[in-house]
């Protein structure tokens, strides 16, 4: 195991209580660039996400992601004991993140007032499905749920067809970066000698402040928006189109200059040239004509042909990836984007596996990937120590069942 003593966050100490996606996600991106996150797990169990999508062995490779550069600590926080523990490294750390539900932490006595108590400069992140406070406080909340009160389910999908997801945790992992934000204000409010503070990240939150300007849109003119398929409301032209090859491609015209530079590459250099059309207002109102000129162009040529012939024109434009095809592109691999690690897959089984790199990317004190996700208690009696543990006092914890 190595330091990142280059990085930005180098000497912060983070507590993770969190379990899934949204605390751990905050987690991962303190620990990318330094901090010494360290992470409780249940004893024996540990944290579930270490079976989600397994495809093989006992720890799946979504836990070695998010867990990366994490030590793993396992810890009994419904016990007095645990609870001690707890408040131990607590005391000792910069930050707190937890994504119980609300009144969790305080049931286990390390709420806020219990964390004052023992570290008053801490910076407490506290991650729900609905916030801290308000009618709602209490009701259980995941991603998908807040993805669906939030108001972006309304969006996703085509007309008339039942509203349907992205295949990631978009809700969890938008609100772990609204974490790290809070975080981060935390210690700068810490730095100016005002203490600690309490942060509230609210999962529907997270996906709410994504919606734009749907609420002032609605409040102002009753306008509500639908779910629109490829397209985006009000941006002409925008959207996907099918090749010769049975491909997709992306295309953003929606630029003035871009949007002249598309039409004479399309060969309507009547529709460049329409002055109706020199500005997104007058586009939008002709996007069916618009987007039927361009499937007319796409349609008679490959994907490739087609991109290439996009980027001589500098029109941003895309293929859409598959997994396979991320693996195999050398730009993702030339930015880092490809990292390979060896990582246990069955047993004493290791394989050279490729994960994604760090984000963003600092010149002077980048982050980068000391360690995949850890064993479970990986790192218990060393932390332990740290905190002044005897090995016959950590002994007795693990007799007892705390660690």
């Amino acid at each position: 195991m190595t330091r990142n003593d280059n990085g930005p966050l180098t000497g912060v100490k983070v507590v993770e209580l969190g379990n899934f996606i949204a605390a751990p996600t905050a987690g991962r991106i303190l620990a990318d660039f330094g901090a010494d996150v360290v992470k409780v797990e249940r004893p024996r169990t540990g944290d579930e996400l270490r079976t989600w999508r397994l495809h093989g062995g006992d720890v799946s490779l979504l836990f070695r992601t998010i867990a990366r550069n994490k030590r793993s600590v396992t810890l009994d926080l419904r016990s007095e004991r645990g609870q001690d523990v707890a408040r131990r490294l607590i005391a000792n750390a910069d930050i707190v993140l937890e994504n119980f539900r609300p009144g969790t932490l305080e049931r286990w006595n390390l709420g806020p007032e219990d964390i004052n108590r023992v570290n008053p400069d801490a910076v407490l992140v506290r991650i729900s499905g609905f916030g801290q406070t308000g009618p709602y406080r209490d009701r259980p909340g995941f991603g998908g749920v807040a993805e669906a009160i939030g108001g972006l389910r309304h969006l996703t999908g085509y007309p008339g067809m039942p509203p349907v997801r992205t295949g990631v945790s978009l809700a969890d992992s938008v609100a772990g970066l609204y974490a790290v934000i809070g975080a981060l204000l935390g210690l700068l409010r810490r730095r100016a000698g005002r203490g600690g503070d309490t942060v509230d990240v609210a999962l529907y939150e997270a996906v709410y402040s994504l919606m734009e300007s749907s609420v002032p849109d609605y409040d102002a003119f009753g306008v509500t928006r639908q779910a629109t398929g490829a397209t985006i409301p009000g941006v002409v032209p925008s959207n996907t189109y099918l090749c010769a090859d049975d491909r997709y491609v992306v295309i953003g015209g929606n630029n003035n200059a871009i949007f002249d530079r598309l039409m004479r590459l399309v060969g309507r250099d009547d529709l460049a040239d329409d002055p109706e059309l020199a500005d997104n207002v007058g586009r939008v109102r002709r996007a069916e004509e618009i987007d039927g000129a361009i499937n007319a162009w796409t349609r008679q040529r490959p994907s490739a042909d087609v991109l290439a012939a996009l980027e001589g024109a500098s029109v941003p434009s895309g293929p859409i990836y598959d997994i396979p095809a991320i693996v195999a592109d050398d730009h993702f691999a030339a930015r880092g984007m490809h990292e390979r690690h060896a990582v246990r897959i069955e047993g004493d089984e290791t394989r050279e596996v490729v994960f994604p790199g760090v984000v963003p990317k600092l010149s002077e004190s980048p982050g980068r990937t000391r360690w995949l996700g850890p064993e479970l208690g990986e790192h218990t009696d060393e932390v332990l120590a740290e905190l002044g543990y005897t090995t016959a006092e950590t002994d007795a914890l693990r007799a007892e069942g705390v660690i």
